[in-house]
């Protein structure tokens, strides 16, 4: 602002000078003389002002030729010049124009006119990080993975485009299946932006399918630190990957590092039933009854498990019955109307020999939530007050083709499991599994950990008796539930062992 106001000063003292020295020189009497190359001019005052003002045009004139001149000789040589400023507009022009259409082509659907497109803005512009990236998408859009693939590599060469080089190519060895690879460059894409979401989301996944427990917790961590978890979350995963890497401590024998991430799994998440269970049955191991029984009370009132209930009658292993139904009062008081509190204490009664009260435990439950393990319960109500082997018969036939009840679950895909893992054995999802029922039952028969079989001794004889009796259609169909039955007997949580 200065220095135009300096020069709009400067124009208007130029001009009253020439103005005064051109009056100076009119008011002059007499003749200018002027010799030049021998040769002598007489002017009057006017005609010189005129003929040095045309001086001074012709000299502008010869100088502007020369500047001319020069950036032709420039232009030729290479050197930018006004003319080459010229043809780079135009260039640049078409090239962006290229560029646009390139992403326009690309956004519609177009592959192949965008990797035209594209290739004409790389020639036009000459700017490897403007046009490289469109031209690596419109080449994995149209199937080219190999030039998608040596686009991306140009990319890493470059300082200014090594993440998306490096991520690109993670990309695309996650698309042909090459996991050993994609590991590593996820690893040096997180190494160059460890806040890039989807690079942390890649990586992890990638730990979790490897086994890498410990790497995947501190790229977790890291997602916490860049704000893409919540508290609760990260929390709740950290202490799933923390008891995944504990089982890897056991089965690699160094039960003390297990211990220690076992116990630091249940601190971080309380209410994860696998951690509860595996911590509650360690404690119980180390004599520590009451830290062991405030764990799956903690848990339970989450809540309720089968595994808790295990690991819970697992803290006093060599209890009466009596003693036992009593110890569990205070699990039952939690959720006194929950399914499997109900379950629970009919077969605490079971075991007991409390017929009556196992089946005022057991209420309704067998019609108003119908289960595989509720009709077995039943049968066994039944077999213990004296029923008539038909009507035994009759409820295991229901057990058959009922449905099994509360499950491992994955939340992403509805698969499964037979038993807690920490990532989906099907689609990879880590900290989906839930204890819920499925959709539709998938496998006939129940895992005798989950069932929690009859707690009476003679149930295999029984069965084996039926079973060289009846040989008609609805016996069979008995005799198919007795074997199921029989054969998850012996595993029992619940009944004491002394």
């Amino acid at each position: 602002m200065l220095w135009t106001v300096f020069k709009v000063a400067a124009f208007f003292v130029l001009v009253l000078a020439l103005a005064f020295g051109a009056a100076f020189l009119m008011e002059q009497d007499g003749m200018i003389r002027l010799a030049a190359f021998g040769t002598e001019f007489s002017l009057s005052p006017l005609a010189a002002v005129l003929a040095f003002m045309a001086a001074l045009a012709a000299l502008w004139l010869v100088l502007k030729a020369l500047g001319l001149l020069l950036a032709v000789l420039r232009f030729v040589n290479g050197d930018e010049t006004a003319v080459s400023r010229f043809f780079n507009r135009n260039r640049e022009r078409s090239g962006y124009q290229a560029l646009a259409e390139a992403i326009t082509a690309l956004a519609s659907g177009e592959p192949r006119l965008a990797l035209r497109k594209a290739a004409k803005a790389e020639r036009k512009l000459r700017q490897p990080t403007l046009t490289f990236l469109v031209t690596a998408q419109a080449a994995e859009a149209a199937g080219d993975r190999a030039r998608a693939i040596e686009v991306y590599k140009r990319l890493v060469r470059d300082e200014r485009t090594r993440f998306v080089g490096v991520r690109g190519l993670m990309r695309q060895k996650l698309a042909e299946g090459d996991t050993e690879t994609a590991f590593k460059l996820a690893e040096k894409a997180f190494a160059l932006k460890p806040r890039h979401r989807e690079v942390q989301d890649t990586l992890l996944r990638l730990q979790s399918d490897r086994g890498d427990w410990a790497g995947a917790r501190a790229t977790l961590a890291q997602q916490f630190r860049s704000q893409a978890l919540p508290r609760d979350v990260h929390a709740r995963r950290d202490a799933v990957l923390a008891l995944a890497e504990a089982e890897a401590l056991f089965a690699a024998g160094d039960a003390q590092g297990g211990a220690a991430l076992v116990a630091q799994a249940n601190r971080l998440s309380p209410e994860l039933v696998p951690a509860a269970a595996r911590f509650a049955r360690l404690k119980a191991e180390a004599g520590e009854r009451r830290s062991a029984e405030k764990a799956v009370r903690r848990a339970w009132g989450a809540a309720p498990h089968p595994e808790l209930a295990a690991a819970f009658a697992a803290i006093v292993p060599d209890e009466s019955p009596q003693a036992r139904i009593k110890r569990f009062r205070v699990l039952a008081a939690q959720h006194p109307d929950h399914p499997e509190t109900r379950m629970l204490e009919a077969e605490l009664a079971l075991a007991a020999e409390d017929f009556p009260a196992a089946r005022r435990a057991l209420g309704d439950l067998a019609e108003s939530h119908p289960s595989q393990r509720a009709f077995a319960l039943m049968a066994a109500i039944a077999r213990g007050e004296g029923a008539s082997e038909a009507l035994v018969r009759g409820w295991l036939a229901r057990a058959l083709a009922a449905p099994r009840g509360p499950q491992w679950l994955c939340t992403s895909c509805n698969h499964i499991h037979a038993g807690w893992v920490p990532v989906c054995e099907n689609c990879g999802a880590l900290d989906a599994l839930a204890w819920r029922e499925p959709p539709e039952s998938a496998q006939p028969a129940m895992p005798g950990a989950e069932m929690l079989p009859l707690l009476v001794d003679g149930v295999q004889e029984t069965v084996g008796e039926a079973e060289a009796e009846d040989s008609d259609a609805t016996d069979e169909a008995g005799d198919a539930a007795d074997d199921a039955v029989g054969e998850a007997a012996p595993v029992t949580p619940l009944r004491p062992t002394g």
